[in-house]
């Protein structure tokens, strides 16, 4: 997909950091920087598990805390994040300054208590830091918010993908702790680099009054369509955050896997998507949202299942790819599909709002899928999740959605 020309790149600007292609492709960039060292937290689950001696409940409650941390800052995060707008080239790489601290503080963490802390606060910058950047995407490029949202996300995949991978590898060489304190050295470099790279990410453009943050979000509370997008995204959040809960402890604790081979299988999941993600974003701008997110979210409902068989050896990677093309294609999508319901002067509180919501949907899951897993086995935590998207694809299947209002942009 070719990237659509910015205002100051059809001006003729010289300067690079304002084209549309190197904006694109800068905030993908840092969004790989946090999914990376996110999703390479999962693969080092059981070696925490064991260092703090926790149960599969434990492990639930680390990505407890994670949810509860991202839904307690998301609203006000949201509401700071559209009052400096002007500001966001300096906002967005102060998140990643947190997001490293928090990694160090997890990889020194001398208690459980102090690892939690650690996550919360890497849980607050990552989700700060979507909130700016998903809405100078949207506002910057109108037409094709699908697209431009799903390139965006296809950097979050690739971190996904490599982080795992990369961290499997590297535990044949360091503990976990190494591994952690080394992500943190690499995401303070990443801050540095992105100083320089979103110089021109700041949104000096905003139209119209001043606006009053409190009447604002009174309004936005009221706004049932949005409510509906966001129970729809609650859902898939809680399904996603369950199968990452029992992934690692199915692999590790059923199935015997090593910890090279598991760090391979949960990056291939994510690889899988990569390939999907753009072209759902793309026919989403051409054919409609829920044409596309419903057979998404009711697909992986189905490859959810799959994990049923207990499959190994090249059956198992089979199952994991297949999951993998529908578990991640849609979230683009539903964000694209919130954005669509309000102006752009609001757009990161509407998104702080919903995302807000939906992790506090998303909090209990962890814990409801490990002791699932833990008292009942992996198919009743497996029936859990897939029963999830199951439920997300009706609802959004029955709510009313007006194309050619979510099409028109600013409202």
């Amino acid at each position: 997909m070719t990237v659509p020309n910015t205002e100051a790149e059809t001006n003729h600007s010289p300067e690079i950091r304002a084209k549309g292609w190197f904006i694109v492709s800068s905030l993908a960039s840092g969004h790989a920087v946090f999914h990376w060292l996110s999703q390479s937290s999962v693969v080092v689950f059981p070696e925490i598990q064991s260092t703090f001696n926790l149960s599969g409940i434990g492990v639930g409650v680390i990505l407890s805390v994670q949810q509860l941390a991202s839904g307690l800052v998301f609203l006000p995060g949201g509401i700071l994040a559209d009052v400096l707008r002007h500001r966001w080239n300096i906002f967005l790489p102060i998140c990643i300054a947190l997001f490293s601290l928090g990694t160090l503080m997890m990889g020194t963490a001398p208690l459980f208590p102090v690892l939690l802390v650690g996550m919360g606060v890497v849980a607050i910058s990552h989700s700060l830091w979507h909130l700016p950047a998903s809405a100078s995407l949207s506002s910057r490029f109108p037409k094709n918010r699908g697209a431009v949202l799903s390139l965006h996300g296809v950097g979050g995949s690739i971190g996904d993908v490599a982080g795992p991978m990369t961290t499997g590898l590297l535990l044949a060489l360091l503990s976990w702790r190494g591994i952690l304190n080394l992500y943190a050295v690499f995401a303070i470099i990443s801050c540095f680099l992105a100083f320089w790279s979103f110089k021109n990410i700041a949104d000096t453009n905003t139209d119209g009054p001043l606006i009053n943050r409190k009447d604002v979000t009174i309004l936005l509370l009221k706004n049932r369509v949005l409510w509906t997008i966001t129970l729809v995204k609650g859902l898939r959040g809680m399904a996603l955050i369950a199968l990452f809960t029992i992934l690692p402890l199915y692999f590790e604790n059923d199935i015997g896997l090593s910890p090279n081979s598991r760090g391979f299988h949960i990056g291939l999941l994510i690889a899988a998507g990569i390939t999907t993600k753009p072209i759902v974003g793309q026919l989403s701008d051409s054919l409609g949202r829920k044409q596309v997110l419903i057979p998404c979210l009711i697909l992986s409902a189905i490859a959810s299942l799959l994990l049923l068989a207990s499959v190994q050896g090249m059956m198992l990677t089979l199952t994991i790819i297949f999951l993998g093309l529908f578990l991640y294609p849609d979230q683009p999508i539903v964000t694209v599909t919130t954005l669509e319901m309000v102006d752009k002067n609001v757009a990161s509180t509407a998104l702080g709002l919903s995302n807000s919501a939906s992790c506090v949907l998303s909090a209990l899951s962890p814990l409801i899928a490990g002791i699932l897993y833990e008292f009942s086995g992996m198919d009743a935590a497996v029936y859990y999740l897939s029963g999830l998207f199951a439920t997300a694809a009706l609802i959004f299947a029955v709510m009313p959605l007006d194309r050619s209002k979510t099409d028109s942009g600013n409202r």
